[in-house]
């Protein structure tokens, strides 16, 4: 750790979900008025690059389904979802993003569903749900992520879809930096330390987990599910918007965004259940 206490480090999936809670709880109203109007109030934005589920229809026909959204934040996703005609439940770690979620739908004759879990431990039934989606929710943030494979894989029905985006894992090799000094690896892609922040008296306040894309891949398969596609998506010209790391002149050269596109096979059993 520096002496700003960042850096990389060990986090317990314990330490990870308090702190990641704790984080998302303050943070909500913050996050949400820096970067509502990039995200909308009902739209499916994938990543900082700013492409939406119109603009890659990666989550096929919605019309009818039963869809579960995962570290939704405040559900902008789950409402754009729910108006193509999905039943959506929306769920969050963070009580403060999902009172974020509230908040924007206290107008609304329509509010959707919303439930406090861990994406890691879901509080619905086996087979509930045709689709299984998030954008850079969960999945970054936990310390087992394939638990969360394993999960999305349970209460899905066969032929169900999970699609999930995250972090590309290139990126954790170069510096987390918008300018030209962001394209100079400066660490090892196969460092799968967790970069942590942490507060004076050495607890964690915020965590994100690093994978590789073999990783990825592996939790993928060994929660029963099949890769049906890998989305990198290359940075749009009209987006002119820096995000913390991701800009126009990173965005041009090297990924900053996968999206993993996965399905539960119609006749596979599941062998997340008895994992």
């Amino acid at each position: 750790m520096d002496s700003f206490g960042v850096g990389r480090r060990d986090a317990s999936a314990d330490e990870t979900r308090a702190a990641n809670r704790d984080w998302w709880d303050a943070e909500a109203v913050a996050y949400y008025a820096e970067h509502g109007s990039f995200l909308g109030d009902a739209d499916l934005v994938w990543g900082p690059e700013g492409l939406t589920e119109a603009d890659l229809h990666v989550l096929g026909d919605l019309a009818g389904r039963d869809v579960l959204e995962i570290g939704s934040g405040a559900a902008q996703g789950g409402r754009y979802v729910a108006g193509l005609g999905a039943r959506v439940v929306s769920t969050d770690l963070s009580l403060g993003m999902l009172r974020q979620a509230q908040a924007i739908d206290s107008g609304s004759s329509a509010p959707l569903p919303l439930a406090q879990c861990d994406a890691a431990a879901l509080p619905f039934a086996d087979a509930s749900f045709d689709m299984v989606f998030t954008a850079y929710g969960a999945v970054p943030f936990a310390a087992d992520s394939g638990a969360i494979m394993r999960e999305a894989a349970r209460v899905l029905r066969p032929g169900g879809r999970f699609v999930f985006s995250t972090t590309h894992p290139v990126r954790w090799a170069f510096p987390d930096a918008p300018g030209a000094e962001g394209l100079v690896a400066d660490r090892s892609y196969f460092d799968r330390t967790p970069y942590v922040e942490e507060g004076d008296d050495g607890v964690a306040t915020y965590v994100e987990h690093h994978r590789t894309l073999g990783d990825r891949v592996r939790e993928i398969v060994a929660a029963g599910l099949a890769l049906v596609d890998l989305v990198e998506p290359e940075w749009p010209d009209h987006n002119r918007q820096v995000w913390g790391g991701w800009s126009p002149t990173r965005g041009r050269v090297i990924p900053g965004t996968a999206i993993f596109v996965t399905e539960l096979p119609p006749s596979a059993l599941q062998s997340a259940r008895s994992a």
